[in-house]
């Protein structure tokens, strides 16, 4: 079975757009992946499509040479965008290879270790503050965080993260506060006393409308430095915190801040390639480390898995995309025997369920894993042209909107 043609497509999916790869072969099978361009990588479709011609002709099943090959001719310009296009590629092959064998993904990974994967609601009271014109109910105030807290637990989910906002003196207008993305541009990233008396304020909220049994998280993202974060760890030391998740590019800094964190720390989920991970490893700079699997490819995710489970360290996704992108992050989770959690967005725009043939299914804040061939979903390809995509999303219109 050899690749034939390979396409990119794209739709709007409210303050972003969705991408895919669709991988087509001479045996009528067709392979799909998804990818992402607004999380501060404009270019992907371009790297993906002027890639493309050295993966026609070539035999689905050796995604492995294939992705050596692709590595060989990008090496002086390696990580980056060029990464981000080989995962997308990668991952269209496995799709594809899967299918052609009958199986799901998860065989060609060594197989299922679980059938129902563990899983948090991503950007809790996040999507509906920042995008409140693309998810429902708009939080304006602290009741409804505490409110999204009630239904995280009426709803079944034992787990939940959010980030930083800050309120105004009735507890009201409430903002998100990510300096490290220039909303607001502050690239000194200092932390003041007010952002972790309002971070205090906002993580108290949900834990009362969530109850004590729910596990919340919580991710900083790049959104200070060194002493920021151990300023904000002081502060919410009380909190009992399932993990803290830190953006760093300098793993003796995390390691620095893990010593002395009174919580778990995660991180890693903008690193591409098992070189980058290293380091954070060798310094046990974190507890628990997250994995972009469309960016680095479910293949090569699961090397920079087995390099954790070395280090003792768990891994988890980075995964807050489509569904197509939920359904490549689980086939990775399903086979991996460090995983520790799984992250995914549960408020979704409009016709989110509308671009896929089967959406995941969720039962007590668990993922049960279908066992279709390939992904176990498709795009739909008519809902995709029904949604054109926009010209300005993503993080490079964020901060200028805001």
């Amino acid at each position: 079975m050899k690749v034939t043609r390979i396409e990119t497509l794209a739709c709007d999916a409210g303050w972003r757009n969705y991408h895919y790869v669709k991988l087509t072969t001479d045996s009528g099978i067709v392979g799909w992946s998804e990818f992402d361009e607004g999380f501060g990588a404009p270019g992907v479709t371009a790297v993906i499509e002027r890639l493309a011609p050295r993966v026609l002709g070539q035999k689905v099943g050796e995604h492995e040479r294939i992705y050596a090959e692709l590595y060989c001719a990008t090496r002086p310009a390696a990580g980056g965008i060029v990464a981000l296009a080989l995962g997308a590629i990668e991952n269209a092959l496995l799709d594809a290879k899967a299918k052609g064998l009958g199986v799901p993904v998860y065989e060609l990974l060594g197989g299922k270790i679980r059938d129902r994967i563990r899983v948090y609601w991503s950007h809790c009271a996040t999507w509906r503050i920042n995008h409140s014109t693309h998810y429902s109910p708009a939080i304006t105030d602290l009741e409804g965080v505490k409110a999204i807290g009630r239904e995280v637990r009426e709803k079944g989910f034992t787990a939940l993260k959010t980030n930083i906002f800050t309120y105004d003196a009735d507890k009201k207008d409430v903002r998100g506060y990510r300096p490290g993305f220039g909303v607001p541009f502050a690239p000194a990233l200092n932390i003041e006393k007010d952002v972790t008396d309002n971070l205090v304020m906002h993580l108290e909220a949900l834990r009362e409308g969530a109850g004590a049994k729910v596990d919340i998280l919580l991710d900083l993202n790049f959104n200070a430095k060194t002493e920021g974060y151990l300023k904000i760890l002081r502060a919410i030391a009380h909190l009992n915190l399932f993990w803290v998740e830190i953006d760093t590019f300098s793993p003796e800094a995390l390691r620095y801040i893990r010593e002395r964190s009174p919580h778990p720390i995660s991180s890693c989920e903008t690193l591409l390639g098992l070189r980058e991970f290293l380091p954070y490893f060798r310094e046990q700079a974190m507890d628990v480390a997250i994995v972009d699997t469309p960016w680095n490819g479910v293949w090569q995710s699961m090397k920079i898995a087995a390099s954790a489970e070395a280090h003792e360290v768990n891994v988890a996704p980075h995964n807050f995309y489509g569904h197509l992108c939920t359904m490549m992050s689980a086939h990775f989770c399903a086979a991996v025997p460090n995983l520790r959690i799984m992250e995914t967005d549960i408020d979704r725009i409009a016709w989110d369920h509308e671009l896929v043939t089967h959406v995941p299914e969720f039962v007590d804040g668990h993922l049960v894993l279908p066992d279709r061939p390939g992904w176990g979903t498709e795009p739909n390809e008519e809902a995709i042209r029904a949604h054109p995509p926009k010209q300005a999303t993503g993080l490079l219109s964020y901060g200028r909107k805001s």
